[in-house]
């Protein structure tokens, strides 16, 4: 600082740190709230920024950086408050000042112990198979004309931003279409870890035309094969969609870890999805291998063939199917595995692309509360955070998600608390494999209007 102080200019100082962590109090305890507003060069970013004398009557400038996690930018305002700290040109501040809310020395409750694995087909990609069209035109769509399901790549980057342990992509889309479903993926913002594609051209030159259609042998290996090489006190949450048997797969695997599962079940269960006989030993070998831990807090639902939540309930209330992606927000918000700001940018992705109201977005909580899969403390946490919105947060969406938190403040009042953790159902896999595949079934039917 020293050296700093000896400069013709008032040395700058740059306030940094997490979103929430008193960034703004002590900035105004600083400066008296004698701030001066105005937009950081080529984005609409609030520049704040006011004076404080240092000892010796040395006057100097304190910036009020924009919150951010790492120095790993996904936002624009994170941008800034990167650029700010490291710029790419000019000068650095003279000093950075680093708040931490003491309370919450990890603001990243995922860091390093949760696994996200998602699906992609109607899970993230609005993606149509149901027809011979559907699956030409699908096959010759460039990155840029596929369609993100609204909500999914905003919620996966907040999620990525938590540093999880790992984001697992499993699809059963052919390895041929790798090059273009990667780029779509980066032109969302997208960070994975691994991406795992059906090798479905290796399958027809064997011969083994079953496994096309297969999903229970194919996905359930990939999870187990990952499975096997994470420490056994990772948990997980798991997203796929009522357009095939993700809840089903999901589901046994989850047991399966949590050895709930015995063999000859399983074997029933493969040998009914048509898995071939000389696959079922990689199988059990990966069972053999896989951690007993039950890790799996969530699997996620979502109801592209807007099928009815009650048609899940048999699995138990660790599955939760869900109609939006601010849905799940919630979920893991009240879980812990999430921030309000998080959820909050979800929301706003929502109303900004699709269109969402207020009152979209209250009937999504309601929706949960009444299901019983989030309580008053997800709510009170989205209500703080909004309460502590000031007008040039959020930009244009500031009123839509002000509105939402007066009208959730009074939805909430209803609202039960989630019911403490019960030991999950014990299910009939075999029996209700031919019930879940009826069920995609119907649920398929319903889409094509027949």
């Amino acid at each position: 600082m020293s050296a700093a102080l000896s400069l013709s200019r008032a040395p700058l100082i740059a306030l940094a740190g997490n979103p929430n962590a008193g960034k703004t109090t002590l900035f105004n305890a600083l400066t008296g709230s004698r701030a001066r507003v105005g937009n950081y060069p080529g984005v609409t970013v609030d520049r704040r920024s006011g004076t404080l004398t240092l000892p010796g009557e040395v006057r100097a400038e304190l910036l009020d950086v924009p919150g951010t996690y790492s120095l790993s930018a996904r936002s624009p305002e994170e941008q800034v408050a990167v650029d700010v700290v490291l710029p790419p040109h000019g000068a650095a501040p003279d000093a950075v000042v680093v708040t931490v809310d003491a309370t919450a020395t990890d603001a990243r409750p995922g860091r390093g112990r949760l696994v996200y694995r998602w699906d992609l087909d109607k899970t993230y990609l609005r993606t149509e198979f149901d027809t011979v069209r559907d699956l030409v035109k699908t096959a010759f769509e460039s990155a840029a004309q596929k369609r993100t399901v609204p909500g999914a790549a905003a919620l996966l980057r907040e999620l990525r931003a938590t540093e999880p342990r790992g984001i697992y992509i499993v699809s059963g889309s052919p390895e041929q279409l790798r090059r273009v479903l990667e780029a779509k993926l980066k032109l969302d913002g997208i960070r994975w870890d691994s991406l795992t594609l059906k090798p479905q051209l290796r399958a027809i030159l064997r011969g083994r035309f079953r496994f096309l259609r297969d999903q229970v042998g194919y996905k359930l290996g990939v999870l187990l094969e990952t499975r096997a090489d994470l420490p056994a006190e990772i948990d997980e949450y798991l997203f796929g969609d009522d357009a095939e048997a993700d809840a089903f797969i999901y589901s046994i695997y989850a047991d399966i870890c949590a050895g709930r599962v015995e063999s000859d079940v399983l074997m029933d269960v493969l040998r009914a999805a048509g898995v071939y006989e000389d696959d079922l030993p990689r199988i059990v070998r990966l069972v053999s291998r896989t951690p007993r831990h039950d890790s799996a807090r969530r699997i996620f639902i979502h109801l592209d063939r807007v099928s009815s939540p009650v048609a899940f309930e048999e699995y138990g209330p660790r599955v939760c199917p869900f109609y939006n992606y601010f849905q799940p927000a919630l979920v893991l918000l009240e879980q812990g595995a999430l921030g309000a700001q998080g959820a909050l940018r979800v929301a706003a992705e929502l109303v900004i692309h699709h269109g969402f109201t207020p009152d979209a977005l209250v009937a999504s909580y309601v929706d949960l509360a009444q299901r019983r899969h989030v309580g008053r403390r997800a709510a009170a946490m989205l209500v703080d955070a909004i309460d502590a919105l000031e007008e040039t947060h959020f930009a244009t969406t500031y009123p839509v998600l002000k509105r939402f938190g007066e009208e959730l403040e009074t939805a909430m009042r209803d609202s039960a608390e989630v019911p403490p953790v019960t030991p999950p159902l014990s299910i009939d896999y075999v029996d209700l494999f031919s019930r879940d595949k009826a069920r995609a079934r119907r649920a398929r039917e319903r889409v094509l209007g027949r």
